[in-house]
């Protein structure tokens, strides 16, 4: 019998040697990209946009790197509801900066490090953009405004710079248009904890679920948005069931003064629910609870800081609870007057500043003694303000802010024992125009308009372009 030669003991090397030699491509780019990010989060931003952002595109090896350039600050403003937003002189200087991945930047003294605005117009932004951004924003300490401009931005993308911005010290003016989003996050944009005082969110198809979520992060039960004062919504698709919830919204929130809603397809019954937001309202049985739970906490913390009586060590009966409350309420009310005329007198100190007196001008709606508009105001519009936030910003700081809930204002008594709150008289700007209200709506906002308190309260309303004839009398009225 011949003898089996021994096998020959199998190379494992060259299989080994082939397994390094050629990876799968998925592990090579999970490779990168995790070499990637360990980069970009070891690399120190300067606060110079000019070297930060060409330096963070290399590490992320992306092939086309935005070109940042220099716009002056003097040319620089935010558009009204009726104008194109590119505010370039000349047609081919819109084609050199919008053709191509372009960064706007408005410097102040020739400064890089003093960087106010950026501007990203007309090209796509996608995710390693957006990382870059986030990396890039809290680094600029003086950033006021971030504007970006059809840049084809998603949900996660718009997520994502919003957990950025609580990192920036100064941002406070957000303009995120011509970007439809599929599942609706704007709203997120204005939570409770939201610093931006500033947001327009014209042209992004919002609807009905949209304008919903926008009207429950104004306000809810339990929470409202205090620092939000502009919010543009023009030129969307709200209708009138979001003008519903926009209304809903509109209830408990003191903090917005300047709301527009043009070019949104609203009827008059979205207009109807807005005007009747501006003058006292029923409270709903929520809110009656609500009511009810914040003044026992309130009177739970004050009993806590006071010295105890006689009447606090027995029991207390429902009536003399009830009488509690209802001095609280008063104390309460007397003690929210007392910031405002300390401001007041600042605002006085202050007239002598022909800046001030100037801007002042501009937005000063005169009104007759019926409350109604005066006739110095023949063209109400919410373009001034729009345009010029600052100056808007100026005139508020002399405002003062609410110090408690609207719920725990001093309410009247209504028919079938019904709980009337006093009305929004905190919004002095709104622009319906360009929808489609009839003259049946009019009556209703010059009944508002009669109804709220001298020298507060909605000092211009703009209706122009709608269903209804500029001689009709009501409109008229409004005008004159």
């Amino acid at each position: 019998m011949s003898k089996k030669r021994p096998e020959k003991p199998k190379d494992r090397s060259e299989k080994a040697i082939a397994v390094v030699e050629d990876p799968p491509p998925t592990i090579i780019t999970r490779v990168n990209e995790k070499c990637a990010s360990h980069a970009i989060e070891d690399y120190q931003c300067s606060g110079n946009l000019h070297v930060d952002l060409p330096e963070l595109c290399l590490l992320l090896g992306m092939k086309e790197i935005p070109v940042v350039t220099q716009r002056p600050a003097a040319s620089s403003s935010s558009a009204t509801d009726g104008e194109n937003i590119e505010h370039d002189n000349s047609e081919a200087e819109k084609q050199r900066l919008y053709s191509n991945p372009c960064v706007l930047v408005v410097l102040e003294n020739e400064e890089p490090l003093n960087l106010k605005s950026i501007k990203i117009s007309g090209w796509k932004v996608d995710m390693l953009v957006t990382r870059v951004l986030c990396k890039i924003l809290p680094s600029l300490s003086n950033l006021l405004s971030l504007h970006l401009w059809q840049t084809r931005l998603s949900d996660k993308m718009v997520i994502s710079l919003n957990n950025t911005f609580p990192l920036c010290s100064n941002l406070r003016t957000v303009i995120l248009e011509g970007n439809p989003l599929p599942e609706q996050s704007y709203h997120l944009l204005m939570s409770k904890d939201s610093a931006l005082t500033h947001l327009s969110l014209r042209n992004n198809r919002i609807g009905e679920e949209g304008a919903r979520l926008i009207g429950l992060a104004l306000s809810t039960t339990t929470s409202a948005n205090r620092n939000l004062v502009i919010l543009n919504l023009a030129f969307n698709s709200i209708g009138d069931a979001g003008a519903t919830h926009i209304a809903q919204g509109l209830r408990l929130n003191r903090g917005l003064l300047c709301l527009s809603l043009g070019n949104n397809k609203i009827g008059d019954a979205g207009a109807a629910h807005l005007a009747k937001v501006l003058v006292p309202f029923a409270l709903t049985q929520e809110e009656i609870v609500e009511r009810r739970h914040q003044l026992l906490d309130r009177e739970q913390n004050s009993s806590e800081h006071s010295p105890p009586t006689e009447s606090s060590l027995g029991t207390p009966s429902s009536s003399s609870l009830n009488t509690n409350l209802n001095k609280s309420m008063s104390k309460s009310s007397v003690k929210r007057k007392e910031p405002p005329k300390k401001e007041e007198k600042t605002a006085v100190t202050k007239k002598d500043d022909p800046k001030l007196i100037k801007k002042a001008s501009e937005l000063k709606v005169q009104r007759g003694k019926a409350g109604k508009p005066g006739a110095k105001d023949k063209n109400p519009s919410v373009g001034d303000p729009e345009d010029k936030p600052g100056g808007l910003n100026e005139l508020l700081d002399h405002q003062g802010e609410p110090l408690e809930s609207p719920l725990l204002e001093t309410t009247m008594q209504g028919r079938n024992g019904q709980v009337l709150l006093s009305g929004n008289t905190a919004l002095c700007y709104l622009n319906l125009s360009g929808n489609k209200i009839s003259e049946q709506s009019l009556p209703l906002f010059l009944s508002s308009l009669q109804k709220q308190p001298e020298g507060g309260g909605l000092r211009r309303l703009s209706l122009q372009r709608n269903s209804f004839c500029p001689d009709f009398e009501d409109f008229v009225r409004f005008r004159s």
